[in-house]
């Protein structure tokens, strides 16, 4: 019988070609090196370029590593499938861009998180270091942050940093009640994980800018603002049960 995984990394992907085989290859040297069982799971968002059959390639044929197909719908789909399809006791959520390099996964774990539910890798708290980013990212990201506090309060300083650590019944829980698509996603989960009564850390992590994004300021921000509107509609009775 197979082992359960300590850790599942899910990976949401959406032609990713240019640098899936490096964020692959890092992640799997470094979980290679521990002490406890992972797999990695890429949730491919409907990519049209060779994104799913590089994954296979980089990891060397390892099992542990999967891509999971699906048509193209948003980050927010890929990550809850991803989520849903992982079988570790935590799951982690890592960009493919690796901006938050994969070591530091180890913050967002027991003993450093202990009887956590939902661990928020964070860009504004204590410990926390950015590199390389613009100005203007910087400035529009406060910005949405604002505004998330006052329509979904989370009580988070950073909610939209790639890199969030879920035990498996929080996940499984969270991600069954997800609706959201796209970039909004992460504000969607963490509102419903408060909602539910569950431990929320927002910890320290190094975060580093990258270019190629997939975010575009103007029209993301708007999209996203209506998104925080649905979300309190959509849940306003959600309990956590």
């Amino acid at each position: 019988m197979t082992p359960t995984p300590h850790l599942s990394v899910v990976i949401p992907a959406y032609n990713e070609e240019i640098r899936i085989s490096r964020t692959i290859r890092e992640i799997v040297a470094y979980l290679s090196e521990q002490n406890y069982e992972w797999e990695i799971v890429v949730a491919d968002d409907g990519s049209s370029d060779a994104t799913s059959r590089l994954v296979p390639q980089a990891a060397g044929g390892d099992p542990r590593v999967r891509v999971l197909p699906l048509e193209h719908r948003g980050k927010g789909w890929a990550v809850k499938n991803g989520m849903l399809a992982a079988s570790g006791e935590f799951r982690l959520l890592s960009d493919a861009d690796l901006s938050v390099p994969i070591a530091q996964v180890e913050r967002l774990l027991p003993p450093q998180a202990a009887g956590v539910d939902v661990a928020v890798g964070s860009r504004e708290s204590p410990g926390a270091a950015r590199y390389g980013e613009p100005g203007r990212r910087h400035l529009m990201g406060r910005v949405f942050n604002a505004v998330t506090g006052w329509f979904a309060a989370t009580g988070l300083a950073d909610t939209q940093c790639g890199f969030k650590c879920f035990r498996a019944d929080a996940a499984r829980l969270l991600f069954t009640h997800a609706t959201l698509d796209g970039f909004s996603f992460d504000v969607e989960v963490l509102y419903l994980a408060r909602r539910s009564g569950m431990t929320l850390a927002e910890i320290g992590v190094d975060w580093h800018y990258r270019e190629h994004s997939k975010v575009r300021p103007f029209r993301d921000a708007l999209s996203m603002t209506m998104d925080l509107l649905r979300i309190r509609w959509r849940h306003r009775g959600f309990s956590g049960r």
